[in-house]
Parts: C-alpha cells; sequence; structure tokens
C-alpha cells in the first residue's frame, strides 16, 4: 500500500504596508514586534529570528520614529535587568497589522487557489 503524497503547505500571504518613503511595516517588523512582546528583549527577540542586535535595534528605532508614539521602550540592564515592551501604541499596530493580514488572506483565499492549482506538480521534473 502506498501513502498518498503529503499535501503542500498551505500558501501563505505576507503583507508590507508602504505609508511613504520612510515609513513601512510588513512581516518581518511584525514578528520582532511580537517576539519583542514574547521575550521581554529586543537582542532576544533579534536571536531567535537569527537578526544581530544592530539590526534589530534598527528597526526598533525605525518603527519608533514613523509613528507618532513609540512602539517599543527599553531599559538599559542593571540590577534588575534590562528590557524591552510593546507600548500600548506597540500592541494596537500589532493587531491591526495581524487583522489585515487575516482579512487579506480570507478575501483572497480563492484566487490563491487558483494560482496554487496552476502551479507545477513536484513530480513534474
Amino acid at each position: 500500500m502506498t501513502e498518498p503524497d503529503p499535501e503542500p503547505p498551505s500558501p501563505n500571504l505576507r503583507i508590507r504596508i508602504v505609508f511613504g518613503e520612510d515609513a513601512m511595516l510588513g512581516p518581518g517588523k511584525a514578528d520582532l514586534l511580537e517576539r519583542i512582546r514574547e521575550t521581554g528583549s529586543i537582542s532576544a527577540a533579534g536571536r531567535s529570528m537569527a537578526m544581530s542586535y544592530k539590526r534589530a535595534w534598527m528597526l526598533v528605532e525605525e518603527m519608533n520614529a514613523a509613528f507618532r508614539d513609540p512602539l517599543v521602550t527599553s531599559s538599559r540592564g542593571g540590577a534588575r535587568g534590562g528590557g524591552a515592551k510593546l507600548t500600548e501604541a506597540g500592541e494596537v499596530v500589532l493587531t491591526q497589522y495581524r487583522k489585515l493580514e487575516e482579512i487579506m488572506a480570507e478575501a483572497g483565499a480563492a484566487r490563491i487557489g487558483v494560482l496554487r492549482s496552476m502551479l507545477r506538480d513536484s513530480t513534474d521534473a
């Protein structure tokens, strides 16, 4: 008895919102915000994404500069250790971005299905 071919992975819709030349929000920044919320640390969030601390900090600075209110606050180490957390604005931005991803995936599911059905089968080599 042969096993059926495994189902190919589901398509993944990722969006990038370009607000202008200096402001953009996309999957990498949203993932970074999510990991900062989970870890309480910019460096740990960056490490979990195979990103240098410098790159993670630069992205946080870009987001904080782009939005009216900062999305992430941080404190330096010391007796209690440092840390980072999402601000109320950061939580709202992340929630709205994830909801937009969800809405777009639902709205585009049929079209994504058509595109997926047109992909070359991996056995067509």
